[in-house]
Order: C-alpha cells, then structure tokens, then sequence
C-alpha cells in the first residue's frame, strides 16, 4: 500500500511520534493504521504524546557563534538529572547549531528547520521517546554583529545562566567581563531610556508615596524621587550598575576606559518565570529507574 502524506500526518497527530519514525511505522505495517500506532507503542515512541502536560522548568541554557552570527537558547527539560545526560547535551547542539546557520526568528520557524531527523519540532519528539522525559526548545534568539563590534558569552553554572553581551569596539575579554555582570546582576535593561514609560511611571509614584508617608512635604518628596530614581537605574540598568570589579565606576565607564560602548544584552536562565517540580532528589532518581 502507498503510504500517503495525509496518512503520515493522521498517524503524527495521534500519537505525537517524529515524521521519520511514522513513515516507518506505516511502512512496517502496510499502511494499516491501527497496527500503525502499535508499533509505536511497542518501540515506546508514542509515549512521548504523554508527557505534552508536564512539567519542563529544568535544562540548559547555552550560546552558539560562528563568525558574526550567535544563538543563545534554553532547551527544557523535566528533571535537572536528565539535563546533564549526553544525548540532551548534544540535542541542544543540535538545534543551536542548526539556528545558527539559519535566519529563522520565530519558535514556529525553528521548529521547522531541518535537522537529523525531519524537523527541530520532530527531533524534539524523538528524543523525548528516547530519554523519558517532556523536552521542549522553550525560546531563542539569533543576534548579528557589524565587524567593528564583539560578542561576549558567559555560561554560568554549567548551562543554568547563559549571557550573550554585544559591544562595539573593546574586545571579547571586555565583552565577557559585561556578560558575567549581567549573569551575577540580572539588569533588566541596557540603558536608563529602555526603561518602559508606564514602568518608570509606577515606579515614580511609588516613590512619591513612601516619601510623602515618611512625613516629607511634597516639594522635598518630588526632589527625593529623583535621588531614588537614579538608585533604581543603578539596580535595573546595567549601564549605570556599579561594576563587580571595581565598583567605584559603573559599567558604561568600565566599557568607555577601554575604548567600547555597550549595544546589547540577552540574559537567559533556566526555568525563570516557570512553574517549578515540587519532589525531592531520590523520588527523582526513582522516577529515571522506573520510567
């Protein structure tokens, strides 16, 4: 029997399995539908349609570059346990090396991409059959750099932080030293002016409110806010945070001494703003045993 797109497809949304994987299984059983998703199930590739509720808050972040082109990106995994096993490990080397040499800049797009086995989307599926676990490419982002300008990368914690810093000018010691500011101070913009209106807005009032409650007229409260503001810039931009090197300088002039200007920064880390397994380490090593 010819073994149909359609049919591939029909079989791929039933069980979740890789496009390559029910070509075969189709392939095994004559186009025979039902026999189809048994052998699945059978080599435990179907399972992987199983774990799409559960929970992926652990994994690794991680950067690929070659020449002007870099990826930062976090792949998820379930438990920290499985983010330390080679086939994830080089899963992830996978994917980023394959958005590397692409343009793509969507999460529908990566997934798309073709890599060892169909798509990123049927890759991810495959391995997830293979090692047990929900895996998924949780976000990305390319940057391209001009030649005049250097990226500095900080992996910190083996793959739990991962810093992508973009100067012009300096050089990639510089660059790295901005990437492991960010890893240790988490700033949330580059610059005093990336700071969102409606953010600096609320973030003014509230001043005002604890500086009028503190018994302060409202003309020296509005003066207060100033002082206050500036102290908030010093803890959200990392333009204007003091340098972990040498703290009687902020960073901008740490990169202007030696002769750079800060362009950008992307700050992943593993899980951040994701809801958290609550189990402990030996139901978790029980759970691997038992799966």
């Amino acid at each position: 029997m010819a073994i149909t797109a359609n049919l591939v497809k029909e079989l791929r949304e039933t069980t979740g399995a890789g496009m390559m994987d029910c070509k075969k299984a189709l392939s095994e059983t004559n186009g025979d539908m039902e026999k189809a998703i048994n052998y699945l199930r059978e080599k435990g590739i179907a399972k992987s349609l199983k774990k799409e509720s559960r929970i992926a808050a652990e994994g690794l972040a991680n950067i690929y570059i070659k020449g002007n082109n870099a990826v930062i990106l976090e792949v998820n995994s379930e438990t920290d346990f499985v983010s330390k096993n080679e086939e994830f490990i080089s899963m992830i080397d996978t994917i980023g090396n394959t958005i590397l040499k692409s343009d793509v800049t969507t999460l529908e797009e990566a997934n798309k991409l073709k890599c060892e086995e169909g798509s990123i989307a049927d890759f991810i599926i495959a391995k997830t059959a293979r090692i047990g676990e929900k895996l998924s490419l949780r976000r990305f982002e390319r940057i391209t750099k001009k030649d005049n300008e250097v990226f500095g990368e900080y992996i910190h914690m083996g793959g739990k932080i991962a810093v992508l810093a973009l100067l012009e000018g300096a050089n990639e010691d510089i660059a790295k030293d901005v990437a492991m500011q960010v890893a240790a101070m988490k700033p949330l913009y580059v610059f005093p002016e990336d700071v969102p209106g409606d953010i600096l807005d609320n973030e003014k009032e509230v001043q005002l409110k604890k500086a009028m409650e503190e018994g302060k007229p409202e003309e020296i409260a509005k003066k207060m806010v100033e002082g206050r503001i500036k102290k908030y810039y010093q803890e959200v931009c990392l333009a204007e945070q003091p340098f972990i090197k040498d703290d009687s300088i902020d960073v901008k002039t740490f990169v202007k001494n030696n002769d750079g200007t800060i362009i950008t920064m992307r700050r992943f880390e593993v899980g951040e703003g994701m809801e958290k397994r609550s189990e402990n380490f030996a139901e978790e090593v029980m759970k691997q045993i038992n799966n």
